[in-house]
């Protein structure tokens, strides 16, 4: 991803598909912008939270367990675990087919997002990118899983 050394860790891939979806739960101006707007190329909060979890199974035990191989260190995981926990709790609530403005209407969705926000900014700086900078499409991410 950008300036990021993608095989600095074992699981990379794993940690660039964590990383994308964190970034897309963690950004409001995203979620107005592209998800509430129908944008395409960007998949929803489904699938944002699928990629979180998908070979992970983050939503089954903790992120520690992958500290040394998607995560460098315990400080990364716990943040990681806490906006894992806030999003599946949301998703449960409102189902995983619900629209996109269920989510953003959620009592506890602004929490969900700020946890998002904690454990993207800390991996993006910890890959030395910039955690402002918008998030990618899903082409792009392919393109960059596919590459090493």
């Amino acid at each position: 991803m950008g300036g990021m050394p993608l095989n600095d860790m074992p699981w990379w891939r794993w940690r660039t598909n964590v990383r994308s979806a964190l970034h897309m739960l963690s950004d409001p101006v995203f979620h107005e912008e592209t998800w509430l707007a129908g944008r395409e190329g960007f998949g929803d909060v489904t699938d944002a939270v699928y990629r979180l979890v998908e070979d992970t199974w983050l939503d089954n035990w903790s992120a520690e367990k992958y500290v040394g191989t998607i995560f460098r260190d315990s400080g990364e995981a716990a943040l990681v675990d806490v906006a894992v926990l806030r999003v599946l709790r949301i998703m449960h609530q409102v189902g995983a087919d619900a629209p996109v403005s269920a989510y953003l209407a959620h009592h506890a969705w602004p929490e969900a997002v700020r946890a998002a926000r904690e454990a993207h900014v800390r991996l993006a700086q910890s890959d030395g990118e910039d955690p402002d900078a918008p998030p990618r499409s899903l082409e792009v991410l392919r393109i960059l899983t596919r590459s090493a």
